[in-house]
């Protein structure tokens, strides 16, 4: 008998023939995953952009299930979230899964970064693959900000008070754009709705347009490594790098390990201690907003607070302003801040190491101070290290131009 009915004429099943003809089953597969040939020596640093799309799809998966009991009105917001954690079915669960999930997603965005500055992934040729990086940054900063004003507790709307009051040192625009964030003159059921429109459609709907932007942009040039090596330069009589492997199955088996290991940790701090010390869920949330009562000491979630300390270390509050949103928008100039022309920090000198170490110590301190309240000690400590924070960046010009480097090999090691 003839087998036409299960095979297509280029020998695939019927079915999967059938879609080909319609659509590039086969062929972005191959692109983006059977036939994308990776560096073969990836290590535990390049776990976490697949870790990133795992916790995006939990944020998605649990919002759309919060949405379906959560009321976005003034007198329901917060009563709303208490019918979830007491009786729907599951619902404490979601919730914790949704808001741990957040803090998840941050602790894996920010290694990420820190994979990129340590071994240069934002140099040529993958600088767009930074900044479109660095957009996501941004949009799930907004987001972020967004869904914690949606609880519609104490520390969410004085929280959002204090943030969206910022916005108003704007010279000349200033009070407007307040206004026009809030949608009120006060924080209010208005603000609430708004904020939920944007947190569960429109920010959500930009975050997978730029995640798709960021893995095409990636693929088409090809993944870093820990050598900063350019694989696509050495290939084989057939074009495959001689110092790549296919992802899958290789490092998709891989990163199927590195998420097991991810849940689990997951799992401990999400059945254990799912408020994180109150670092995660602050107590003050667990009490409804009340515009009548102000918390002793408002902080934002502990992802914000490196910035919130920079903002509180100037005295005056629209340079304060300026100096927050100056320390992210910075960083989309790294590709051409770092004139080095050696990628890996394995084959660097001194001068990076000692300047990104002060980055990160830098970023931690400021994080901690973040969380305190406003003393003379710690305002001034915040000075100190916003000062060291930003020095990484203006110093980095003129070390990266003449520094002392190793030589890189040809292949990787």
């Amino acid at each position: 008998m003839s087998n036409q009915t299960n095979e297509s004429p280029s020998g695939k099943s019927s079915l999967l023939g059938w879609f080909d003809e319609r659509y590039p089953v086969s062929s972005t597969w191959n692109k983006h995953v059977g036939e994308y040939y990776a560096p073969k020596n990836f290590n535990f640093w390049y776990f976490f952009g697949s870790l990133a799309l795992i916790v995006l799809v939990n944020q998605i998966v649990t919002g759309i299930w919060l949405t379906m009991s959560y009321q976005p009105s003034g007198e329901l917001a917060f009563s709303s979230v208490e019918y979830i954690m007491r009786d729907v079915e599951w619902g404490w669960l979601l919730r914790y899964l949704h808001s741990t999930g957040a803090s998840a997603f941050f602790i894996v965005i920010y290694l990420h970064m820190m994979r990129a500055l340590l071994y240069g992934s934002y140099k040529k040729p993958r600088e767009l693959v930074w900044i479109i990086g660095m957009l996501l940054f941004l949009v799930l900063m907004a987001e972020a900000f967004m869904g914690y004003l949606l609880p519609w507790g104490q520390m969410s709307f004085w929280g959002a008070q204090v943030i969206i009051s910022l916005f108003g040192a704007i010279p000349v625009i200033g009070p407007d754009l307040a206004l026009w964030i809030r949608g009120d003159f006060v924080i209010s059921e208005v603000t609430l709705n708004r904020f939920f429109a944007l947190h569960v459609i429109a920010l959500p709907l930009v975050l997978v347009i730029l995640v798709f932007m960021h893995l095409v942009a990636l693929h088409h040039v090809g993944s870093n490594n820990p050598d900063g090596v350019e694989i696509k330069k050495l290939k084989d009589n057939n074009g495959i790098p001689l110092d790549g492997i296919r992802f899958h199955p290789y490092y998709s088996v891989k990163d199927a390990m590195g998420a097991v290991f991810f849940f689990i940790l997951f799992a401990l701090v999400l059945f254990y201690a799912p408020e994180g010390g109150g670092y995660f869920i602050e107590a003050p949330n667990f009490e409804p907003a009340n515009p009548l009562k102000t918390p002793d000491h408002i902080v934002p979630v502990w992802y914000f607070t490196p910035f919130y300390a920079i903002l509180r270390a100037i005295p005056d509050k629209f340079l304060g302003v300026v100096a927050m949103g100056a320390a992210v928008v910075i960083l989309f100039a790294m590709p051409w801040l770092d004139r080095c022309k050696v990628k890996s920090i394995r084959y660097r000198g001194n001068s990076y190491k000692v300047l990104l170490t002060i980055l990160v110590i830098s970023f931690f301190v400021l994080g901690f101070l973040g969380t305190q309240p406003s003393t003379p000690l710690y305002t001034k400590l915040a000075q100190i290290f916003t000062a060291l924070y930003f020095m990484f960046f203006l110093v980095l010009p003129f070390t990266s131009a003449n520094e002392k480097t190793k030589p890189v090999p040809e292949r990787v090691t």
